[in-house]
This record gives C-alpha cells, structure tokens and sequence, in this order.
C-alpha cells in the first residue's frame, strides 16, 4: 500500500520534479518546472491530491470510493485519493503520472522542451 513516504520517493523520481511548502509547514507541494501537480498534508496522510483531466476526474469518482474531488481546489480539475483505501499501488501510480503528464502538456511550447510524458496510461 502506498503511504506518503513511498508517494513522495515516486514524485521526487519523475525528471525535474522539485517540492516545497508554499501554503503552511504541512502541505508539502510537488512541482514540474514551477507548476503543481501534486499535494499532501503531512499532518493528514489520508489523503493525496492529484490533477486530473476532468472527464477522467469524473470517471474515477464514480468507479473507486477512495477517490473524491479534491478539498478547497477546482473540483474539475483536482482529485483526492484516499491512501488508506484498497486502491492498487499501480493505479496511483498512474495517476500520479496522469498529474504530471496533465500539466507539463498544458505548459507553453518554451517550458515543455527536453520533458517527454511519462508514458503511463491509466487502466482499470
């Protein structure tokens, strides 16, 4: 099961990947060239806050529990996974590379050279 010490090590393993603490000492903050795609409460581990493409977004909400729309964000856009749920460790994955991927597409043609997609896709 993935936890927060296994979700940072795969964030931080994705190239250039920085992270921070932009809003409080808890919300530790992963980045891609200055853009979030990811968030978790140190204080709170349940849950993990990810970027989503919006019909995706919708889809995952409906087929697992452990995922809602994301807590003070764009619902739209951002979902929140349950960690402590029964979702595979693969389907986080994915899903943290889906953020990643999702936002390094929607940056300018100037930030995007020398990043290449992650090349994860999500299955159910």
């Amino acid at each position: 099961m993935m936890n927060v010490e296994t979700v940072r090590d795969f964030c931080l393993s994705l190239p250039e990947v920085t992270e921070d603490f932009p809003f409080d000492e808890t919300t530790l903050v992963f980045r891609i060239r200055g853009k979030i795609f990811a968030m978790i409460d140190l204080e709170n581990t349940q849950w993990f806050v990810l970027k989503c493409e919006p019909e995706l977004a919708v889809e995952l909400r409906e087929r697992y529990a452990e995922i809602a729309p994301a807590w003070h964000m764009n619902k739209r856009h951002w979902n929140q996974i349950n960690l402590f749920g029964e979702l595979p460790d693969s389907l986080v994955i994915s899903m943290i590379c889906h953020s990643y991927d999702a936002v390094v597409s929607k940056m300018p043609k100037r930030m995007r050279e020398g990043l290449a997609a992650t090349g994860h896709n999500i299955t159910f």
